[in-house]
């Protein structure tokens, strides 16, 4: 798809889990390269490891005016399950949060080891970071396209009748 243009610049927020620094570096010199093709502002933040990704954006999305954000981080396989379980539910939290509205471009990397994790981060080669920055700017082009409000899903009371959002 082509890159999302946009006459006023939209906000993101990149969260990265900075465990395998180098390969993160990678995903967020991608991520801030996409970002800047599309003119997008945006913040960074690091969070412990992937697993808090989805909270630290659930946070940011409550207290500060983002419309978008790109998850990067890189989870690889171990000796134990605990890979299952990163990758799971990192994913999860991400999806769950995309189903309330937001918008949101998933670049945690899910690899078996280092050379797989460069060459999927590397913003010369598979450049995972800029793609799910431009997934996340598609969907807050998306948003707006529709004037989306997080506040404009579900069911609303009108004089103690329940409405649809959207008859109100």
């Amino acid at each position: 798809m082509p890159v999302p243009e946009f006459s006023d610049p939209p906000r993101m927020l990149i969260v990265v889990a900075p465990f395998f620094r180098e390969i993160t570096d990678m995903l967020v010199n991608g991520a801030t390269r996409a970002l800047a093709r599309s003119r997008a502002v945006h913040d960074i933040v690091e969070v412990p490891g992937s697993i808090e990704i989805p909270t630290a954006i659930k946070i940011a999305s409550t207290l500060q005016k983002f419309e978008g954000f790109v998850a990067l981080g890189c989870v690889m396989r171990g000796e134990t399950t605990h890979y299952e379980t990163v990758c799971t539910e990192s994913s999860r939290g991400l999806t769950l949060l995309g189903l309330t509205g937001l918008c949101i471009g998933n670049g945690i990397l899910t690899v078996e080891n280092a050379a797989q994790a460069k060459i999927r981060a590397d913003p010369d080669q598979e450049d995972k970071g800029g793609g799910a920055a431009d997934a996340a700017m598609h969907l807050v082009k998306l948003a707006r396209k529709f004037e989306f409000r997080l506040g404009d899903i579900g069911f609303h009371f009108q004089d103690g009748v329940p409405r649809a959002a959207r008859d109100s």
